[in-house]
């Protein structure tokens, strides 16, 4: 089975298409504000510095791109610059966040580097995410309750 990946740059934004020859799937993601730091095309940051900060790694639309295209299967950095705008070496320099944030993992075949997702650590995000969605769904069901007795104290 063939699956084909096509990432479009749309402004602040990316829309990224999969076909699996059955289905289509198509995913947008949102760009970050104007004020960060922001990789495409010709522009590689040199200013970029160590970083193991995981929510800050997902803030940028490029690199949540990079880890849909890992959920397909794993890929060199050379496969995943033809998906963007983009030069390897920035493509490479947001690996480089993803790998130093343990949310992909190289594998180094001959000379080539494969990067594929950890999947022991996006559990590890879902873990600590779903403790807000446990409280938030709590707050809700409060504020269903407290609706409640509002329509019918007003009867």
């Amino acid at each position: 089975m063939h699956i084909f990946v096509k990432i479009k740059e749309q402004g602040r934004r990316f829309c990224i298409q999969i076909f699996n020859g059955l289905q289509m799937f198509e995913v947008e993601i949102f760009a970050q504000p104007p004020n960060c730091i922001y990789i495409c095309n010709h522009i590689v940051a040199h200013i970029m510095e160590t970083r193991r900060d995981v929510f800050s790694a997902l803030a940028d639309p490029t690199r949540r791109a990079i880890i849909l295209l890992l959920a397909v299967g794993s890929m060199t950095p050379n496969a995943m610059a033809e998906h963007f705008d983009s030069s390897r070496q920035a493509i490479s320099k947001h690996l480089q966040v993803l790998t130093e944030c343990e949310i992909v993992l190289p594998d180094q075949n001959g000379r080539e580097i494969y990067y594929h997702l950890n999947a022991d650590k996006m559990k590890e995000l879902e873990k600590w995410l779903e403790q807000f969605k446990l409280m938030l769904a709590k707050r809700f069901d409060q504020l269903d309750n407290v609706l409640e007795k509002l329509k019918t104290n007003r009867k």
